[in-house]
């Protein structure tokens, strides 16, 4: 969904020593550990400058160089990367850093590309990636490493590395959207006008391989709620040799189209859109496969022959080619993802798929990327949490479970890296803590897992294609991004980029006062171990009773309480330097932890995760610097709907709730998430009105700041007005901000700016008042 678009930064972490402390909640027997009274310990050296709205969010950006972008060559003599500018941290260039000497250097800068406006095709399609910028944002290499293919302003650039000449591709006219070189570099494909083309490189000829797009067809583009919630964000994928193309084919007539206004500073833009709402009609799906030599299209059958389930209203999350090229894979998933089918086709019998794997659950089956299938032997590996928890599976071409390759209480992040050469399998997970992500490896065969990263934090590794050579983008609450190259075993070869707050970093003048949070343990209602962190004031007086903000996002597929560098700690940071203690908690419902802990929240949203919220209030009620007078809540996203709830369900926990951008009634949200969680509305009308804010309206009593983009296309803005009305309508005070023109995402120095200032003013005015 809606996970918080706040930007979020991976991280490093400080262990905290824990001494068991018992006290007794109307919720439960809660343990944790024991907070000191001490003065907070300091994340890094620096000066004590105070941090400002204003630094937060300027330029050059705080975190210092933060690369984005990273690749290997294929050839793995160069990293190359995306960097933002010292006098503005949104146009980014694109550099490389030379494997053998270290040096890094200027690659291609982004001025000497067209600027044009971005379609409005483009600029959804963005805002679902969370790509966020100018100059040049994606970039996709050759296979023999002299050259690059960068799409900007829907125009398409050939770069050649041997003379440095960037020549504009002929692609004829309009705005190409995801645009990528085939597997062997002899094409570029991208789509226009809901159509996919193919430019012969060599020839320079451009084709159509589909002809019928426009309206509401639209080939090779990925729908709406495949972008927003499975993470699919094209609609095609190449053959390995290049012979053909797979691509979907969608049918938008069935889907509602609604009249969404975006409201601008100096106007109203109305803007149809095909909106799958919870419970209303999805797109028409189909699977196809053309052939560049004939441009022939031929169709897959997306069930079995024998297969009693013929229901049109699926989804198809995933689609995969095989190495040989001669045999199609793609995931099957029912609408109420109960249900997921891993489902194998052979191009000469598009009609006869056969199911490799099934997975069923009561509640949902999560989607993940982890599926690969061997080069050199007829099997693939999956992952599964059939056991509970996320975990590989080493399976044959006739679906036979071959291996388990991890298991035990703790979650697989995502499959990272195969080397079957040496027999090898890198994943990322969180088998030593679920506050941390680290780099392990087990063998192909099976056995031992090995953690292969160090250091205590975040790891985003980047493998090459055919070696186990990897850069890692690490960090942690003590270190702002940085990257590194490393050897098959965790070696560290090289810096690309170090980042090491020193004297000219741009966060050294303010690295004294920034404040390493103390985690901890609390329990919930079913004795289910909760994740927290607390930041202390600074300066802190132990003799003090200091007001509290519970900072939250509290839904699926997000964490809050990791050892990372986030941008959202940015405001943390300045508010503990203003006299607040900031706390976290990630609640029952949240990632990383097992179905039993995310499935809680099946077919009721709200209940459980308040209910933890209010443990986390409890314990510090019992702390003795603590003024449990004065607690607020803020979130955005889902958080912003969590902090309505908590505000309105339990308002002699919260004295105030900042709600930026939330949902307030599910049935506006979309199908695939809200049907994931909630069920369809007809068989749980029960569940979606005690899930939606309305119902508690009547318990408010003060202390409500809502937020949200009026051009929000993803939670709408009728979500917050309407809550405006109702609260109206029941003579309730409260204050809100709409920000003309924004988005989910709330971009912008300026709307930034003004939106941390008020948020900082209305709590000053909500909790510190009295004093």
């Amino acid at each position: 969904m809606i996970k918080n678009r706040l930007t979020w930064f991976p991280a490093r972490s400080l262990k905290v020593r824990a001494v068991p402390l018992l006290i007794a909640s109307q919720m439960a027997m809660i343990s944790t550990a024991m907070i000191s009274a001490m003065t907070p310990a300091l994340a890094m050296e620096g000066g004590k400058q105070p941090l400002t709205i204003e630094r937060m969010n300027a330029s050059p950006a705080l975190a210092g160089t933060s690369p984005r972008g990273l690749k290997l060559s294929p050839d793995g003599q160069r990293v190359t990367y995306l960097a933002g500018r010292k006098d503005n941290q949104s146009f980014y260039d694109l550099w490389q850093m030379d494997v053998k000497t270290g040096e890094s250097s200027l690659l291609l800068n982004a001025d000497k590309l067209a600027t044009n406006e971005l379609s409005d095709e483009e600029k959804a399609r963005r805002e679902r990636q969370r790509i966020y910028g100018e100059g040049i944002m994606e970039y996709f290499w050759a296979d023999d490493s002299q050259a690059l293919l960068i799409p900007a302003s829907g125009n398409l650039y050939y770069f050649s590395l041997t003379d440095s000449r960037v020549t504009q591709l002929p692609i004829g006219e309009g705005f190409a959207t995801d645009a990528r070189l085939s597997p062997k570099g002899n094409f570029v494909s991208f789509v226009r006008d809901q159509n996919l083309y193919v430019l012969d490189l060599a020839t320079k000829k451009l084709q159509a391989m589909t002809t019928d797009g426009g309206g509401v067809i639209k080939n090779a583009m990925a729908e709406f709620v495949a972008q927003e919630e499975m993470d699919r964000m094209t609609g095609y994928w190449w053959a390995p040799d290049e012979s053909a193309i797979a691509f979907t084919r969608i049918d938008e007539s069935a889907v509602e189209q609604v009249t969404r206004n975006e409201i601008y500073a100096d106007g109203i833009k109305l803007t149809e859109q095909r909106y799958p709402a919870a419970g209303k009609n999805n797109v028409d799906i189909a699977l196809g496969v053309v052939t560049l030599k004939d441009k022939a299209i031929n169709w897959v059958s997306l069930r079995e022959e024998n297969s009693k389930d013929k229901s049109k209203d699926i989804y198809l999350p995933r689609v995969d080619w095989l190495p040989d090229s001669k045999h199609l894979s793609f995931q099957w998933q029912s609408r109420d993802q109960h249900q997921l089918d891993l489902q194998l086709v052979a191009l000469d019998a598009l009609t006869k798929p056969k199911t490799l794997v099934k997975e069923r659950s009561d509640a949902w089956v999560n989607l993940n990327h982890d599926l690969h299938f061997l080069k050199q032997q007829s099997a693939f590996i999956w992952a599964s949490e059939r056991d509970g928890f996320n975990h590989l599976y080493l399976f044959d071409l006739k679906g036979k479970l071959k291996t388990q390759l991890t298991k035990g209480e703790w979650a697989v992040d995502e499959l990272e890296y195969i080397d079957e050469t040496a027999g090898w399998v890198y994943f990322t997970g969180r088998k030593d803590t679920p506050i941390e992500k680290q780099l392990y490896r087990v063998p192909l065969a099976g056995g031992k897992v090995e953690r292969v990263s160090k250091q205590a934090g975040m790891h985003n590794p980047v493998f090459a294609d055919n070696q186990s050579v990897y850069l890692d983008y690490f960090n942690s609450l003590s270190q702002p991004p940085q990257i590194s190259l490393h050897g098959d075993k965790g070696q560290q070869l090289a810096w690309v980029e170090q980042n090491a707050v020193k004297q000219g970093h741009p966060l050294y003048d303010y690295a004294g006062l920034w404040q390493i949070p103390e985690f901890g343990e609390l329990k919930a209602e079913d004795a289910q171990v909760l994740q927290t962190r607390l930041f202390k004031p600074v300066p802190f007086d132990a003799s003090k009773k200091y007001p509290v903000v519970v900072r939250v996002y509290g839904g699926p597929h997000a964490q809050l309480v990791t050892n990372s560098w986030s941008e959202q700690d940015y405001f943390t940071q300045y508010l503990v330097q203003q006299g607040y203690v900031v706390f976290q908690l990630d609640n029952r419902g949240s990632a990383h932890r097992g179905t039993q802990f995310e499935q809680v929240i099946y077919r009721h949203l709200g209940e459980a995760e308040v209910n933890d919220q209010k443990v986390g209030v409890d314990y510090l009620r019992s702390l003795p610097f603590v003024d449990a007078d004065n607690v607020a809540i803020y979130g955005h996203s889902y958080g912003g709907y969590m902090a309505l709830m908590s505000l309105f369900k339990a308002p002699d926990y919260f004295k105030a709730a900042i709600s930026g951008a939330p949902v307030t009634d599910w049935r506006l949200y979309d199908t695939h998430y809200t049907e994931r969680y909630l069920g369809h509305p007809e068989g749980n009308e029960k569940g979606y009105e005690a899930s939606s804010v309305f119902p508690y309206v009547k318990n408010y009593q003060a202390g409500l700041l809502m937020y949200h983009g009026m051009a929000d296309d993803n939670v709408l803005f009728e979500n917050s007005t309407r809550v405006y009305k109702a609260l109206q309508d029941e003579g309730k005070l409260f204050q809100m901000i709409d920000y003309p023109g924004s988005k989910h995402s709330m971009r912008g120095e300026k709307v930034r700016n003004h939106l941390y200032r008020s948020l900082a003013d209305f709590l000053d005015r909500q909790l510190k008042s009295a004093k």
